[in-house]
């Protein structure tokens, strides 16, 4: 009998005497779980090179759970009708991944939560090529988780093999076990997934959640949709276990940047037609596969909901809004607005916007605007992305030429690790974590400030109870205080000011508002401020 505690990863090992000429395309083995409340759950199982296919299985009920395996091959005596129990016992540690389970939509569809219903805050980095071996197991990828967790980040995006921004099959992709598929597509490599297992059992240990991008979306024209969807199913048993988010594909029906359909109208539209009825038809599959019910969500070229035929497919709409710094601003703020009143309502996450140091543009005071005005306009969290960390430019290997020939920049991952802007966001996560933010909804009517061409002030909360309001220098609101309106009949409010850079606060005492309106104190340096009011008790 194995025990596990709740929540983590129990593995069934099942080594076949018999051997196969083509073992992951001719086998195929499961297990079916019965759990302590007498609910089955059918759990597939995974080629590990070889003779041996793995089964992975984690729950939160606690007990005795007893499981009997199958196979496609039912003269394998090793790998049908083994039996087993798997005792599941309390989790009493800290990691919220463990502790509170897994993550899904909130009934009202504004915000992610844990299935025991506490919030979760998505506060991602974007790791996309981490999986290679520029990003060195243990030393270099564990600093790099050690940083992100001490900043307040909850979630990674990373590309499950088959990667952005180069040729399919580039030894760039390669981890330490080589490829994660071989040329043809006609077989996937175990042991690229061995190293990888190491990296992300790493994230989830560290309470950092695991967003699995499955391949960047050319893939599925390159590889072929059967690939494709092999490639998905053995994603979902090698990883459906652990708590993370499934992200069906980057920038799906974007075509591969040198081929005719990326340049010319007529052929992009009729690529996009096709890809996008494909990539709902594989979302639709992974989402009716899926045992543990994992939330969905696609990286797109604009809004994810746009990316497939049915968004009722997703759990969480992902967008992209640019990366051309305060250029973007006004296109930003539209997009978050649209995709939050869009039908049928989704969780919404900005899931790349101007990474910092690209182009030696977008730093610090820039993530900061993204961020607040991305947050206090109705998205449930935020993504960060830095140069140099996305690609994985590394002190020994530098990542070099895009397929188009040109190149995003030399600035290494450890130097781009210590850019302030991350600092930056994580401190804007820890202030909304003083109040409920999942309680918050955009209130721009509060402010009474027309801000600076693109840049303005942003102001969300919960009516009669928290006002936040994002006060950017260089929308001119450093300059003299704030007209705030709509202060409610009664209720009396305490005033202060948050620095963003620190997290410092002033108290400006009570409010005192003229009618239904309260002009708040000029800030006491010029730079960004974050504005409460907050209901005294």
């Amino acid at each position: 009998m194995k025990t596990v505690t709740q929540n983590r990863v129990a593995e069934i090992v099942l080594s076949s005497v018999k051997s196969y000429q083509d073992p992951f395309n001719e086998v195929q083995v499961k297990a079916v779980f019965t759990e302590p409340n007498g609910n089955e759950k059918t759990v597939f199982g995974f080629w590990s090179g070889g003779n041996v296919w793995r089964i992975r299985y984690s729950s939160a009920q606690t007990g005795l759970h007893t499981y009997i395996t199958t196979s496609s091959d039912p003269k394998n005596e090793a790998l049908n009708e083994q039996t087993g129990t798997i005792e599941v016992t309390a989790y009493e540690g800290d990691n919220p991944l463990y502790k509170h389970g897994a993550l899904r939509s909130s009934a009202n569809k504004t915000h992610l939560e844990h299935v025991d219903g506490t919030p979760f805050f998505w506060l991602a980095d974007t790791w996309w090529m981490s999986l290679t071996k520029r990003l060195a197991w243990p030393d270099d990828f564990q600093l790099l988780v050690n940083d992100r967790v001490k900043k307040g980040f909850t979630v990674v995006q990373l590309v499950a093999g088959l990667f952005p921004d180069m040729n399919p099959l580039d030894q760039r992709g390669a981890n330490e076990a080589g490829l994660a598929w071989n040329d043809d597509f006609t077989r996937i490599n175990p042991a690229y997934f061995d190293k990888a297992d190491e990296k992300i059992g790493h994230l989830v240990e560290s309470g950092l959640v695991p967003c699995i991008v499955g391949c960047w979306g050319y893939y599925l024209d390159y590889a072929g949709k059967e690939a494709i969807t092999k490639h998905w199913d053995y994603l979902l048993a090698r990883y459906g276990a652990y708590n993370v988010f499934w992200c069906m594909a980057g920038e799906a029906l974007m075509p591969f940047y040198l081929s005719e359909a990326h340049h010319d109208p007529d052929k992009n539209a009729v690529y996009i037609e096709q890809i996008r009825q494909e990539w709902t038809e594989l979302t639709r599959s992974i989402k009716s596969k899926d045992p543990f019910q994992r939330p969905i969500t696609i990286h797109p070229t604009n809004y994810g909901h746009k990316m497939v035929d049915d968004p009722a497919l997703l759990d969480l709409d992902m967008l992209q809004t640019g990366h051309s710094g305060f250029q973007d601003f006004d296109n930003t703020y539209e997009m978050i607005k649209t995709a939050v009143e869009s039908k049928p309502r989704l969780p919404v996450i900005n899931s790349e916007v101007c990474y910092e140091g690209l182009g030696a543009t977008s730093f610090e005071d820039i993530q900061r605007y993204l961020f607040w005005s991305c947050v206090l306009s109705g998205a449930c969290g935020h993504t960060y992305g830095a140069n140099g960390i996305w690609q994985v430019n590394s002190k020994q290997q530098i990542y070099g030429a895009s397929p188009h020939g040109g190149t995003w920049g030399n600035t290494t991952w450890e130097e781009a690790y210590q850019f302030k802007g991350s600092l930056h966001v994580g401190i804007g996560k820890k202030i909304l974590d003083k109040y409920n933010w999942w309680e918050f909804e955009p209130h721009q009517e509060w402010i009474d400030h027309p801000g600076r061409k693109q840049v303005k002030p942003f102001a969300a909360g919960i009516a009669g109870q928290i006002r936040v309001i994002f006060l950017p220098f260089l929308g001119g609101c450093s300059w003299s205080g704030v007209k705030i309106n709509g202060i409610e009949d009664g209720v009396k409010y305490e005033a202060f000011h948050i620095d963003p850079i620190t997290g410092e606060e002033f108290e400006l005492g009570e409010v005192t508002p003229e009618g239904s309106s309260w002009m708040s104190p000029k800030p006491r340096v010029f730079q960004d401020w974050i504005l409460v009011l907050k209901r005294r008790a």
